[in-house]
């Protein structure tokens, strides 16, 4: 097999769906570095077919919308299909299932993850959004509800029956939430039960444990979600790796504060003030946690209202010579 063969087939680096974080202007940037693939914030069934502000600022497509899956949340069948529809009409071209999220405002709504309980249901939603677009389907899933019902693969087979086109698996239960460890090796069972790919997802924060999760799970690819809160460039490293070169460097010096001020331009443009502003402060938390940064700076910063001060009080940052690797 040829290099570039090597480099084609090589395994998958996608961005995970995160609320409140994979929005429109941090998704741009990780396409910019490069991922194979990125995910919107879940979009609510309901608010998408009542065409509310909320679901339109988190399904807008940006720089890649051929590498850009907008994924929804619900239980109602009719309405997910509803949903998936006005998503393909407004230029989606890959729509995401959301049966994954533990987050009780959701499985308490029997969507999410609880629909790992109802089977029949999960198929009916399957099947109502495949008929309802012509764009690929995808999937996005736990281990299971709890550790007595790890039926992954079944919903896996499932889906594939139904023309679903690549599911992913995060590597826990929705009881564990985030606690405990990503069970890597039982994605491994998902993949073996279906012909369609299959990537690993959870606890992937990194190089090593990108590599530990392929050879654990033999998927065909990885997600990253919080591992690249602050380091939209750690998609690109990690698949330079997997692609056997060296990974890139990430930005340092004067190059780190231009994206961060970049990035922090675009998030208050996108959202308008003052909730871009607020909208912000998590990323640039993000950013300051990875280098030096002065308490008392950093408080600023972070507590600052007008954003022609907030760049200002960037320029302070005293990263201009820090080795950090990050």
């Amino acid at each position: 097999m040829s290099l570039v063969e090597k480099q084609a087939n090589s395994p998958k680096v996608f961005l995970a769906p995160l609320a409140g974080i994979t929005d429109l202007p941090f998704r741009n940037l990780v396409l910019e570095f490069g991922a194979d693939r990125v995910v919107s914030e879940m979009v609510a069934t309901y608010d998408a077919v009542q065409q509310r502000p909320s679901a339109q600022a988190r399904r807008a497509l940006g720089i890649g919308s051929a590498r850009t899956a907008i994924q929804i949340a619900g239980k109602d069948a009719p309405l997910m299909a509803k949903a998936a529809a006005i998503c393909e009409s407004s230029g989606a071209e890959i729509i995401d299932i959301n049966m994954g999220c533990p987050a009780k405002k959701v499985t308490n709504g029997y969507a999410g993850s609880a629909l790992m309980r109802d089977l029949q249901g999960a198929k009916g939603i399957i099947s109502a959004v495949r008929a309802a677009v012509s764009v690929p389907v995808t999937l996005k899933m736990r281990l299971g509800w709890d550790a007595d019902s790890l039926n992954a693969p079944e919903l896996a087979r499932i889906a594939e029956g139904e023309g679903v086109s690549l599911v992913t698996v995060h590597g826990r239960t929705r009881s564990q939430f985030y606690k405990g460890h990503a069970d890597w090796s039982q994605i491994g069972l998902v993949k073996r039960a279906v012909a369609i790919p299959v990537i690993a997802n959870g606890d992937i924060t990194d190089i090593a444990a990108a590599q530990q999760a392929l050879r654990q799970s033999n998927a065909d690819g990885i997600m990253i979600g919080r591992g690249a809160q602050g380091r939209p460039w750690l998609l690109d490293q990690v698949r330079c790796a997997l692609k056997g070169r060296p990974p890139n460097p990430a930005p340092m010096g004067w190059a780190r504060l231009a994206l961060v001020k970049r990035h922090y331009n675009a998030i208050v443009g996108f959202y308008d003030e003052p909730i871009g502003t607020r909208m912000a402060r998590k990323h640039l938390s993000w950013y300051m946690d990875a280098l030096p940064t002065p308490k008392v700076l950093r408080h600023a910063i972070l507590t600052e209202t007008v954003p022609s001060r907030v760049l200002e009080l960037i320029d302070n940052l005293p990263w201009q010579a820090a080795r950090v690797a990050a």
